[in-house]
């Protein structure tokens, strides 16, 4: 009797139809389905399953290229990159990534932007939300540690740069959309966002370039002096305090070290 892994090995390869033949004894057929029989109807739950999985997470970009399209990518993609978590919100991740190589997709080059987006707009949605600094407790750290100071963003913090207006596609493909919403030029120019959530809610913030930088090197634990001065060397005008206040009101931060 083959191990429990090796079984599972060989019906997964099965079901992602990697493997005609080896699977076969370790499927009992019954008085009325075969063992294929029986392995067609798994293979088939689960694709639904996963393929329902994935058009939750990317609704746009199942809009975007309509109900075919996206069973077909989805099939495609559930082969190339299974499931290997028990929780289906882990699910998906290399979707992005997939379509930027997909074939049929080569002519919509804003579609892996899009579900980098969506993507990040699940993951936050998912995470915990912190108690957030106030500037009260910053003021009360000694001015000879605030450069070497570090601020932590929120969990959820997610950053999605494109050369497309990506909001504006996003926003376009709403439920809720207004028509007039729906014609949107490529060349409108690119973003960079940072997409958070707060209290349930999931809000888009967009950034300029140096303030985009700052973010960055904050979320890469750099201290306030160092991702400043990453700033700076995009944008000599960048203003801390402005940037600074900013984010402290949005509740961004939420704990300090030095």
């Amino acid at each position: 009797m083959p191990a429990l892994p090796d079984i599972q090995a060989r019906v997964m390869d099965a079901l992602l139809l990697r493997d005609g033949a080896s699977w076969t004894a370790l499927v009992r057929p019954t008085a009325s389905l075969s063992a294929l029989r029986r392995l067609q109807i798994y293979r088939n739950n689960m694709l639904e399953s996963l393929t329902a999985a994935l058009g939750a997470v990317y609704p746009v970009v199942g809009r975007l290229v309509g109900n075919g399209f996206f069973r077909q990518a989805a099939k495609s993609y559930i082969s190339a990159h299974p499931s290997r978590s028990g929780n289906l919100q882990d699910f998906g991740g290399e979707f992005p990534a997939f379509l930027g190589a997909y074939p049929p997709a080569a002519g919509l080059p804003y579609l892996p932007d899009v579900a980098a987006l969506e993507w990040a707009l699940h993951r936050a949605y998912h995470e915990i939300e912190l108690p957030p600094v106030t500037l009260e407790r910053l003021a009360q750290v000694p001015p000879t540690e605030q450069a070497g100071l570090r601020l932590c963003l929120q969990p959820s913090a997610r950053f999605v740069t494109s050369s497309y207006p990506l909001l504006r596609i996003w926003q376009a493909n709403q439920p809720d959309a207004l028509a007039d919403e729906s014609t949107i030029s490529l060349d409108e120019g690119g973003v960079d966002l940072l997409v958070v959530q707060r209290a349930l809610e999931i809000e888009f913030r967009q950034l300029g370039l140096a303030e985009g930088q700052w973010l960055r090197a904050l979320a890469d634990e750099a201290t306030l002096a160092d991702a400043t001065r990453r700033a700076l060397d995009v944008d000599p005008a960048f203003d801390l305090m402005a940037a600074l206040g900013r984010h402290l009101g949005l509740g961004l931060f939420t704990e300090t070290s030095t």
